[in-house]
């Protein structure tokens, strides 16, 4: 069975099945509570939920005069990039010094680990008190929340490295900031988009829980907002939503990966 070759027109096919299984469950399960109480609210129809979705998207809200569903997109996409930057740009500096100067290392390494521990959402009222209930707090959560543990996946990458190429490096006069740049930063950029990618699950955990307690816009926030009356035709496609942003976002990363580091993705290549 490890020897048997999958055709790309079959992983599709086999790739789809799940989804599928996933649809016609729900459309049975909806048409049958439907069947019974036309006013059911738990499993809306999909004309139910695309016709929810539309209003959101084209129909300016009444008090506001703002399209709701591309306010709380734009709102929930800032917040989330900001804190992935700020932890991306943490897991690249602090990675590579943890990992490639012995000091750095012995100073942060132990603080680091302790910190990877400390479940984020207990954070949460500290950062709300501390910081106010505006966009600072979401942004610290989501980056506290995933640059603990992107910085000890890239500093383990940094030690990963073969001995003999820094010395090769030394021996051609490369300085400790020369073979970081040469050297360090091109091995170890691969495995941070890798990060990223692996962080853009949490980090919209951490968002939709921030903007749940204290927004007024915002993807979490709405859902939060309107479960009160039991919208399931405006959460679904919300959730729907969220998992298709964070698909590109991580196709868009996948990308970025093949154009800056080729020579990681060789099978692709091929």
């Amino acid at each position: 069975m490890i020897n048997a070759k999958v055709s790309r027109g079959s992983a599709l096919f086999f790739g789809g099945l799940p989804f599928l299984f996933v649809a016609i469950a729900y459309l049975a399960a909806s048409a049958q509570r439907l069947a019974v109480n036309p006013s059911d609210k738990l499993l809306p129809s999909p004309v139910q939920m695309w016709s929810a979705f539309l209003d959101l998207a084209t129909v300016p809200d009444k008090r506001s005069g703002d399209l709701i569903l591309w306010v709380d997109t734009y709102a929930s996409l800032i917040r989330l990039f900001a804190g992935v930057g700020v932890a991306t740009f943490a897991a690249l500096s602090l990675g590579i010094a943890i990992g490639f100067i012995p000091r750095v290392r012995a100073f942060l390494l132990p603080f680091v680990t302790v910190v990877c521990v400390i479940p984020p959402l207990a954070l949460l009222p500290i950062l709300f008190i501390a910081l106010g209930l505006g966009e600072t707090a979401k942004i610290t959560l989501i980056a506290v929340g995933v640059a603990p543990v992107m910085v000890r996946d890239i500093a383990n990458r940094v030690r990963e490295l073969p001995p003999e190429l820094v010395a090769k490096a030394q021996t051609l006069g490369g300085n400790s900031w020369t073979m970081v740049l040469r050297l360090v930063l091109p091995q170890v950029m691969p495995r941070l988009i890798t990060c990223v990618r692996l962080a853009l699950g949490p980090a919209w955990l951490f968002l939709i829980a921030a903007e749940a307690i204290a927004s007024t816009e915002g993807l979490g926030y709405r859902i939060f907002l309107v479960r009160r009356y039991l919208s399931m035709d405006v959460i679904l496609p919300y959730v729907a939503w969220i998992t298709l942003l964070a698909v590109i976002t991580d196709w868009l990363l996948v990308r970025l990966s093949r154009a800056v580091s080729p020579w990681a993705h060789p099978v692709e290549a091929r």
